[in-house]
């Protein structure tokens, strides 16, 4: 099966995930509303999961969410978390459709996810929140995590649709790739606002855009 996969997730196709492993209950869920690509599903998995071994608690803000499902699996993971806001420009409208899906799977998430159709620059942002996204195009990464840090709170972020022209290189494009100097100079900037900063990859079989950015502000760090 290939995790790559744009093909979008259907009820039929439920049968391919038969464990009883938290991933596998996920995965039926998704596929029951049948609103997702397989490859949208293993991205928020495997950042969640990474994120969570690191930051536990917090409002959850889930920035250029899609469909939300990173919120979701963020509160599954972790219920010491209250509520998750998934924000977007344009929430799509089978959005609804994936929450109850996994709500009627975990009922404890009734009326703790919030959808909320806005422009990112105009959600306030509080030092205990956890911000995450999963594939904010281009410069709206730099966006999300400057967001973060003007409260220090905690930020995950997985770049992807790299904008040479408006992202900071920082001038090592003659080094490295220009898309991991952007990266680069992204980690070097919250390290430099006080940021105790990780640097992973998911699985390079689910998307080659697969650099993952987490920090959290350490006062004396």
């Amino acid at each position: 099966m290939k995790k790559s996969s744009k093909n979008r997730l259907t009820p039929q196709q439920e049968s391919l995930f038969p464990d009883s492993s938290l991933f596998d209950k996920i995965a039926r869920a998704v596929c029951r509303a049948g609103t997702l690509p397989r490859k949208e599903l293993y991205e928020a998995w495997e950042m969640a999961k990474r994120v969570r071994r690191r930051y536990r608690g917090g409002r959850v803000l889930d920035l250029a969410c899609g469909h939300g499902l990173l919120a979701h699996i963020m509160l599954i993971l972790d219920d010491t978390s209250g509520t998750a806001i998934a924000v977007d420009k344009k929430i799509p409208l089978n959005a609804k459709k994936l929450s109850n899906a996994l709500i009627t799977s975990w009922p404890r998430l009734k009326n703790r996810i919030i959808y909320k159709e806005a422009d990112i620059r105009g959600i306030v942002v509080l030092p205990d929140d956890i911000v995450v996204s999963a594939h904010a195009c281009g410069s709206l990464t730099d966006l999300i995590i400057d967001k973060a840090i003007e409260q220090h709170a905690r930020v995950a972020v997985l770049p992807c649709c790299h904008n040479i022209n408006v992202s900071s290189t920082a001038g090592l494009e003659g080094w490295m790739d220009k898309t991991l100097a952007v990266d680069t100079a992204r980690a070097v900037r919250l390290r430099s606002k006080g940021y105790k900063i990780v640097t992973q990859k998911i699985p390079e079989t689910i998307t080659p855009k697969n650099r993952l950015l987490m920090g959290e502000y350490l006062k004396f760090f």
